[in-house]
């Protein structure tokens, strides 16, 4: 079948430096391809060029006859004068039409844009709200390939996990930039990274991407030896982390496990902990009796919450939900219509808000790191405020540009730096994430894993909560503050829970399906055990006509006839690894 998008020695650059040069690569029906690569490396263009937005500056582009394809940039532009009905639902001449059609009712309700509001002027929507009304718009239709420019940016977890699912589901071919490392490890089953002009082709997701760089780092002789620890560690996590995300298979979880064996976890737990209990002693921040309204909601109803030394909690919710608010009230930036907020003597805190900061437009990104501290120590690790800004996204040259000529997205950066430059053993992260490619990310991650204090983590990155965090707790919008030792799986079964049918005796479609996947995944979990039994025998019995041989070596008679059966065995153990092969594949 041929491809429905093919790309011929493209180039394309803006300025001096090609992004694209001589790129040849194709878009199979039902493909499904994440895109990675640093901040301005070209991903953005890649999509461009690919969907027809941008022309290429030489090369050629070639879409198959009749392709159905939608196209998510990161610039919302929705007609004048709509409303998000019309907008969303535009392919439909009366509500009954829609509301008819399961999977558009899915898409309307999934990513909110019934909380929003279908009669809403698009005039007054919000920059998330505007994305998440494109995002809807493109998925009403009939597609047959979907191109997304960072869709996860304003969807909180449970979007997140909802248009991952649709994605699967819908069995369209799938582009898509992302920075989010679970959403493209759950969607992708090809990354292509884009790097020096140049398009590099990996199976899988985030995961096999993340080991096929650590495996060509540790191959590689000339590898930089920071970039392979730091990727080497990055896969430890992997492999030692939560529940894995995905089953792989054998041979690359050998070849992991052998790349991994003398590496530390990515954090030593219990010594941090001691450290922050040093440095803060045993009360850092507390709410006593708290209520926090805004308008007519009851945000928090008589909350205590006590925040302890070390604590490292990662905070989820529904859009909405209050998140942002608890953060401020733990800061002290509000106050609660009753209660009081306690905060410890030796408390130095942080807070990494949403919006940005007022920087110093006159000087450059290196003094203004520098305006802060000029060095800065993370547990056991110091670091000049150049290698911190060399961490965060801040090459040595990118470090004499003047503040006011920084991006948005640098500018967040560069305010992540300052507040990291003034050593609080506090930290409220709101959304930290945002705007950070993925190397930066792992280098923001490697940075508090070896952060001695205590941390408040809001995120729609369920990697990063899951990686930096210990504890999760959850807004449900009952009015308190919900432990969770289950973590964000278990917030996800409780949203999806309480979304049900008051009363409801008769199962649903939904959960007629949900109850056929489960038991599809019981069976293929029990072929696979079965797959693994079997191969363990033949393999035994290899070894035995393996030694037969050697036994046999002066009787040509009986070594033609272990030949036979040798390869007889070894044709049985293609056999039975392409089963598992399959069956392992179908439950990723």
């Amino acid at each position: 079948m041929a491809n429905l998008v093919n790309l011929e020695a493209v180039s394309k650059s803006y300025g001096v430096k090609p992004l694209l040069d001589g790129v040849s690569l194709g878009v199979a029906a039902g493909q499904r391809i994440g895109v990675v690569g640093l901040n301005g490396g070209g991903k953005t263009t890649l999509l461009e060029v690919l969907s027809g937005l941008a022309a290429p500056d030489s090369g050629r582009v070639s879409h198959v006859g009749g392709l159905r394809m939608a196209v998510v940039t990161q610039r919302t532009e929705l007609p004048d004068g709509s409303s998000v009905g019309e907008v969303v639902l535009e392919r439909y001449g009366a509500e009954h039409e829609w509301a008819a059609d399961a999977r558009v009712r899915s898409i309307v309700d999934g990513l909110g844009i019934t909380a929003i509001g279908l009669e809403t002027p698009t005039a007054n929507l919000s920059g998330g709200e505007r994305r998440r009304v494109s995002l809807a718009a493109a998925l009403t239709g009939e597609l047959d390939l979907v191109v997304l420019d960072e869709p996860t940016n304003h969807l909180d977890v449970e979007g997140v996990q909802w248009l991952a699912d649709h994605l699967l589901t819908r069995r369209i071919a799938v582009v898509v930039v992302t920075h989010d490392r679970w959403f493209l490890d759950t969607v992708a089953s090809v990354t292509w990274e884009v790097a020096n002009g140049r398009v590099e082709n990996y199976e899988g997701g985030y995961a096999d991407w993340i080991f096929a760089r650590a495996e060509r780092a540790r191959l590689a002789a000339t590898a930089e030896e920071k970039r392979q620890n730091l990727a080497r560690k990055e896969l430890a996590w992997l492999r030692r982390g939560p529940q894995a995300r995905s089953s792989k298979p054998r041979y690359r979880i050998d070849a992991a496990e052998a790349l991994i064996a003398d590496v530390p976890p990515p954090r030593d737990s219990v010594e941090l902990m001691a450290f922050a209990k040093r440095r803060l002693g045993k009360t850092v921040l507390e709410l006593e009796d708290t209520t926090y309204t805004v308008g007519e909601r009851t945000l928090l109803d008589h909350v205590t919450w006590r925040v302890g030394p070390g604590d490292r909690i990662g905070l989820v919710g529904i859009n909405g939900s209050g998140k942002t608010s608890l953060l401020k009230l733990l800061g002290g930036d509000v106050e609660g219509s009753t209660g009081r907020r306690i905060e410890g003597k030796t408390v130095a805190l942080a807070h990494l808000r949403q919006e940005l900061d007022d920087l110093p437009a006159d000087l450059r990104v290196l003094q203004a790191i520098e305006q802060v501290a000029g060095r800065v120590v993370f547990g056991k690790q110091e670091m000049t405020a150049s290698q911190l800004g060399e961490k965060l996204g801040f090459p040595q040259a990118r470090q004499w540009t003047p503040v006011g000529d920084l991006s948005g997205g640098e500018r967040r950066r560069l305010q992540l730096c300052r507040l990291l430059m003034a050593e609080p053993n506090v930290l409220l992260l709101d959304e930290p994430t945002n705007d950070l490619d993925i190397d930066t990310l792992q280098q923001l991650e490697d940075l508090l894993d070896g952060w001695p204090g205590t941390m408040i983590v809001v995120s729609h990155d369920r990697y990063l909560v899951e990686r930096v965090c210990d504890t999760i707790v959850a807004l449900f919008g009952d009015g308190r503050i919900t432990h969770l030792p289950g973590g964000i799986e278990e917030y996800l079964n409780r949203r999806a829970l309480a979304k049900e049918p008051a009363g409801a005796t008769a199962p649903t479609a939904a959960k007629a399906e949900a109850k056929k996947s489960a038991a599809d995944l019981r069976a293929a979990q029990k072929d696979l055990g079965r797959l693994e039994r079997k191969l363990d025998q033949l393999h035994a019995k290899e070894e035995k006509l393996h030694t037969a041989l050697l036994e046999a070596a002066t009787d040509p008679a009986k070594l033609m006839e272990l030949n036979a059966q040798l390869k007889g065995v070894k044709g049985e153990i293609e056999d039975v690894e392409a089963r598992w092969l399959e069956t392992s594949e179908l439950l990723e």
